[in-house]
């Protein structure tokens, strides 16, 4: 505990009353302290009040929460009129509009009205707090408290240290994060904090992909959701809006130096272009109805070939889970089955072709180097649940019409559904996946968070299935950095580069 600690009941100011503004008032006060609300569009604090009393009723109605709760929670906030209110406050929290020269007058008014032991917070997700706290005249009481929105909802908060911040404050506030129902997780200041950074892949993988015309949105989409993710990266900038989501990518390209790793799409921008702005404009990736839900088209009948295993010549390459799938279903079957685990190479080997794992070559490219011509490959099947909805990318280049009809027969005889894909180097999940772990490392490499910090972060703030060592573990360095490398090899540029720390866990 330190000077800087707030008790329980202590006076909280939010400055902002906009989304993000509201909900961090509702779970301070939820949490028992005294909140006042201010904004300096008259009424706003009061509208947003109201707001709060509606979506609190709709959580009594649920019963999520008792009505006393709700009138208790209410009752802690409340509006004010200037900020002059904010004088006896333990913690001012600023959660306005994200331009650094407002928020950076709002704070050096802020420094002449509080007292010296109130902490001065701001919700920042892309501004640096070092740059924020420059000329303030106690800059070690400024830090990032760095919410999700719906605030309510998403348990992440990332606590940000600049350069000059105490650290007892920064663990402070990790104190209160924590008071208040978050997960906290501390980063250093440096452009997009912990998830912005390491979430950039994500949407720019898939945006590689549409780039090369290799998928469509739907089909990349409903890889990733096959591998664990909630919302696929094309949904999921729909959902953000491509204005936001390029706003965001173009900030944190420009902190970066041109970094091509963080390079905008030419692919979002026409969309922004065109006004194409996702759910809020009514089309994006997608067509939206008035209750912005998807409009899409009927889905292609899936075809109903069998895949009958030859009774001997099967050979399973490597190891895994697409191997351990491939070898249980095998199992049933009156097949010879050989096993080579130290091949090489993942995959499967039958009397009529291969079916690799994408490492990140092509299969054009594997093809001509194996002199193979029946090669395709297939995708990182580690996250994949055999299913209904396991949808699995494939990619053929040179093949026979025999082999290209065999290959989704065989992916549907071990339980997964085959999406053809152009021949794109690392298919969808193995470069995304590559990309999200690469970038994590680095964060750590630069002292940005810990790794179970990454881990955390990316798990409550993004709602990934897992976190990106997690996968590091489970997949292994040697593999993570072949693929890389491939990819590099294949693009020729700085975006693929791989992170000298992971780099440095294939030696180990």
């Amino acid at each position: 505990m330190s000077a800087f600690d707030i008790a329980p009941g202590a006076q909280v100011c939010v400055i902002g009353a906009g989304l993000m503004g509201a909900g961090i008032a509702q779970i301070a006060a939820q949490a028992g302290d005294a909140v006042l609300l201010y904004d300096k569009r008259e009424g706003a604090a009061a509208d947003a009040l109201g707001k709060l009393r509606q979506q609190l009723a709709k959580l009594v109605e649920r019963g999520r929460m008792d009505a006393a709760q709700a009138e208790q929670t209410l009752g802690r906030i409340q509006p004010a009129q200037d900020l002059a209110q904010a004088a006896g406050c333990r913690i001012v929290i600023e959660a306005i509009v994200e331009d650094a020269a407002i928020k950076h007058d709002l704070l050096a008014s802020l420094e002449g009205i509080v007292q010296s032991g109130c902490i001065l917070a701001s919700n920042t997700s892309s501004i640096s707090i070092t740059a924020l706290a420059n000329g303030m005249r106690h800059p070690e009481r400024l830090v990032g408290m760095h919410f999700f929105n719906p605030v309510p909802a998403m348990r992440l908060v990332e606590v940000v240290s600049g350069l000059k911040t105490d650290a007892r404050v920064a663990a402070a506030v990790e104190r209160l994060g924590a008071r208040w129902g978050k997960t906290p997780v501390h980063a250093r200041s440096t452009p997009g904090f912990i998830v912005n950074r390491i979430a950039r892949p994500f949407y720019a993988e898939a945006l590689n992909v549409l780039t090369e015309r290799a998928a469509v949105p739907a089909d990349i989409d409903r890889c990733l959701r096959a591998a664990g993710f909630r919302m696929g990266p094309c949904e999921l900038m729909d959902l953000i809006g491509h204005d936001t989501n390029l706003a965001v990518t173009r900030s944190v390209f420009a902190a970066n130096y041109s970094d091509r790793r963080f390079g905008p799409s030419l692919v979002q921008q026409e969309l922004v272009d065109g006004g194409l702005l996702g759910r809020k404009s009514g089309e994006g990736f997608y067509r939206y109805d008035t209750q912005q839900r998807i409009i899409a088209p009927p889905a292609p009948p899936e075809p109903a070939t069998d895949w009958t295993p030859p009774p001997d010549g099967i050979v399973l390459h490597g190891q895994g889970h697409f191997i351990e799938r491939l070898a249980a279903q095998l199992a049933a079957t009156a097949a010879h089955v050989e096993h080579r685990p130290g091949s090489g190479w993942t995959g499967i080997e039958t009397p009529q072709g291969q079916l690799r794992v994408t490492d990140g070559r092509t299969a054009a490219q594997l093809a001509h180097e194996c002199r193979t011509p029946c090669l395709a490959v297939c995708d990182l099947a580690l996250l994949s649940t055999p299913g209904q909805d396991a949808a699995l990318a494939w990619a053929a280049a040179n093949a026979t019409p025999a082999w290209r009809a065999e290959v989704p027969a065989l992916l549907r005889f071990g339980g997964w559904v085959p999406v053809q894909t152009g021949d794109v180097a690392g298919l969808i999940v193995a470069r995304t996946i590559a990309m999200l772990i690469n970038e994590a490392c680095d964060a750590v490499l630069q002292g940005v968070c810990t790794e179970d910090g990454a881990d955390t972060a990316m798990q409550l703030g993004a709602n990934y299935p897992d976190g990106p060592f997690h996968w590091l573990r489970h997949w292994g360095a040697g593999a993570v950095v072949a693929l890389l490398d491939h990819l590099d090899a294949h693009y020729r540029g700085e975006r693929y580069r791989v992170s000298p720390a992971l780099r440095t866990r294939t030696y180990l």
